[in-house]
């Protein structure tokens, strides 16, 4: 697909926008305050394969805990600031990559131009970050209610008081529960503007239902070659943030980290345990980064054929299955040793 064509950004080492891979992002849940409980869940987000991670800043402590933080995370920090532009300040003098703040909200023209200052100063991007829940009063009054035209002007008004200070490192976001009303609202700004896109569903809901609700709201503006960074906003364990993340853009075939199952919905000829089977493979192959195809298929009949293109697989029968490799069956296996097998094969291939 076509990717909507952007001017690129640097956050840290992770280029953004220009044709660079979508960057995968979440937001730690911890209190910022606590720099050692925010550092262990930024190393384990890392290692689900977030790129970037956004940290709440909300007063002074946070803000000075950014020392600590910026210096042990193994990937970019972006300190999330809002109305308070010394604590941009202090963020920016702590060695944060990139801010997100909404320039209109921080106090006026002055601070407006001292943050600019700083953030340019030290190579540090900013993401303005439109929100429907929090539109300004005066665009709800005119729209008379959340609309994506409100959407966009709230976020060309921050925009322009950024390039009136000659920045133009800037990244936007225009998030909205409802997904009809945020996928226009990136429509339009993708039409104004050629700034990176960060695009997400916010408050998306708790694993399950904020999973789809995501990959549908995302799934569609990615199809549309729109977006060049993410953040899928579930209500639990961020670290699941960064896996759905993922496992979007590899739908897309836009980018590829780790294994991707094929299993089929199982019918009455599956003589197999299958779905305790995919659960469990599923599980233990998380930590794998290399890409493979790993089918997992519950008839001997079709199970080969229609996963052929699989880097390696199972198909079950009465007792036993076949091990496969791209389509062809390689040897049969006892059902009680089906897992085992097929884990050994995928640690050889991954080399993992």
């Amino acid at each position: 697909m076509q990717r909507r064509s952007t001017r690129q950004i640097l956050i840290g080492n992770v280029p953004v926008g220009g044709g660079a891979p979508i960057v995968v992002q979440s937001m730690t849940n911890t209190d910022t305050r606590d720099a050692g409980a925010t550092v262990k869940q930024i190393t384990g987000l890392a290692e689900a394969g977030c790129e970037l991670v956004r940290v709440a800043v909300p007063d002074g402590a946070a803000a000075d805990a950014l020392q600590e933080i910026t210096r042990l995370s193994p990937v970019p920090v972006i300190a999330d600031i809002h109305f308070d532009y010394k604590l941009a300040l202090k963020a920016i003098a702590h060695g944060v990559s990139g801010l997100r703040l909404n320039p209109g909200n921080i106090g006026g023209p002055a601070p407006v131009r001292e943050v600019v200052s700083a953030a340019r100063e030290r190579r540090i991007p900013i993401r303005i970050g439109v929100n429907a829940g929090s539109l300004d009063k005066s665009l709800l009054e005119k729209y008379s209610k959340v609309t994506p035209a409100g959407l966009v002007e709230s976020a060309l008004q921050h925009v322009r008081l950024l390039e009136e200070n000659n920045f133009f490192d800037i990244k936007i976001s225009l998030k909205a529960f409802d997904i009809p009303l945020m996928v226009e609202a990136y429509q339009r700004i993708s039409a104004e503007v050629d700034y990176p896109l960060h695009i997400g569903v916010t408050e998306a809901g708790t694993p399950w239902a904020g999973t789809i609700r995501s990959a549908v709201g995302i799934g569609s503006l990615l199809s549309q070659g729109i977006g060049d960074t993410l953040r899928v906003s579930l209500t639990g364990d961020p670290i699941e943030e960064a896996r759905v993340g993922f496992e979007i853009l590899k739908s897309l075939e836009l980018r590829q980290r780790g294994p991707v199952i094929v299993s089929c919905p199982t019918c009455g000829r599956t003589e197999i345990n299958l779905i305790e089977i995919a659960q469990e493979v599923e599980k233990k192959i998380q930590h794998i980064t290399k890409p493979l195809k790993v089918a997992i298929m519950g008839c001997v009949v079709n199970g080969p054929g229609e996963a052929r293109d699989a880097d390696i697989g199972i198909a079950g029968g009465r007792g036993a299955g076949l091990l496969f490799k791209k389509g062809q069956v390689i040897r049969k296996i006892p059902e009680e040793r089906l897992v085992e097998e097929l884990l050994k094969e995928i640690g050889e291939m991954s080399g993992e």
